[in-house]
């Protein structure tokens, strides 16, 4: 047994689903807040204050398990670049959520692993037969579902579809280069990274877009999320701004936990709960009835995603796909 598993000791799947099952319920949970929140706040200013919140937690959870030596990494810029693409990840999904309907946003994102398996055989050298080959056409074909003419969200730019996409892309990037690179950190320090560049990036926002003159400028509904100026916020959304930080950091802990303690590709393959819950938020919270084309796009995505993480587990978890946790922190 490795120096690695003797420390964390035998798998514990039961608990690990409990625990990426919290973190999808905290995922769908923030998501929803973003957007309920989208229209009057920019998006760098609701990243500051979730991180800030999400750090002190992370920052408590190193405290904890083993103090500030846990930070020491001896590969500075390997994660300064996997941090930041993390973070373009996220705010090109998020910047998604302000302009259509969070299951068809959740969904596009959901092509992640197939983009890991895609990246694998470049960037790894991996040999990916015929069985992920078909689930990458099956998956691909839900995308060009969603995104086809005459879709029920036709109001929605057609660039803005790229978004998630994009999202999803930069995230299966970071995914790729943190195994082919062999990042060696705790978890819990990754995550402090992630949030610190998080801070980094909302403070550069507001310096140097902050009073939102630029978003007067522009007329794309996903800019002006990300160039309105920052403003106090009202006295009815305080909570909803300290409930976005606490899931941030539940999501920190949860997420590195579960892939802790569970086979990796057993896990993600949970992590597609998220979807029919972000179907149900945008039904129940902002009127987005699902239509057939958003389920069956929906089920091809989330059908050749799932297929892709069986076979890692059947082949003992090698492959890509089945390295890392697929959600954003």
């Amino acid at each position: 047994m490795s120096d690695i598993a003797a420390r964390i000791g035998p798998e514990t799947p039961s608990r690990a689903i409990l625990l990426i099952l919290i973190s999808m319920v905290c995922i769908s949970v923030n998501d929803m807040l973003i957007k309920l929140l989208s229209g009057d706040y920019p998006l760098h200013q609701m990243v500051f204050v979730r991180s800030a919140i999400g750090l002190v937690i992370t920052l408590v959870i190193v405290r904890v398990q083993g103090g500030w030596r846990l930070l020491r990494t001896e590969t500075p810029v390997l994660h300064l670049i996997r941090a930041f693409l993390l973070v373009a990840a996220n705010m090109l999904y998020f910047s998604a959520l302000a302009v259509m309907p969070l299951g068809v946003a959740t969904a596009l994102f959901f092509v992640a692993p197939l983009f890991i398996t895609l990246l694998a055989i470049p960037v790894l050298g991996e040999t990916v037969g015929r069985h992920r080959i078909t689930a990458l056409l099956i998956g691909f074909a839900g995308v060009a579902v969603m995104a086809a003419p005459g879709t029920d969200w036709a109001d929605v730019p057609r660039s803005a579809l790229a978004l998630p996409i994009a999202a999803a892309a930069c995230y299966a990037g970071m995914q790729v280069m943190t195994r082919k690179l062999g990042a060696k950190s705790p978890a819990v320090a990754m995550a402090t990274y992630v949030q610190s560049a998080f801070l980094v990036v909302s403070v550069l926002f507001f310096l140097s877009v902050g009073d939102g003159r630029f978003a007067e400028r522009v007329d794309s509904e996903s800019l002006v999320f990300l160039l309105r100026a920052w403003v106090w916020p009202a006295p009815a959304d305080l909570w909803k701004f300290a409930l976005m930080g606490v899931m941030v950091g539940v999501i920190g802990y949860s997420l590195a936990q579960a892939y802790r303690i569970g086979n990796p590709a057993t896990v993600a393959s949970y992590e597609y709960v998220a979807l029919p819950m972000a179907i149900g938020f945008g039904w129940v919270v902002f009127g987005e009835v699902p239509t057939p084309v958003m389920v069956l796009g929906a089920a091809l995505i989330a059908g050749a995603g799932i297929y892709v993480f069986a076979r890692e587990r059947r082949r003992g978890g090698r492959g890509p796909a089945a390295d890392r946790p697929l959600r954003r922190g």
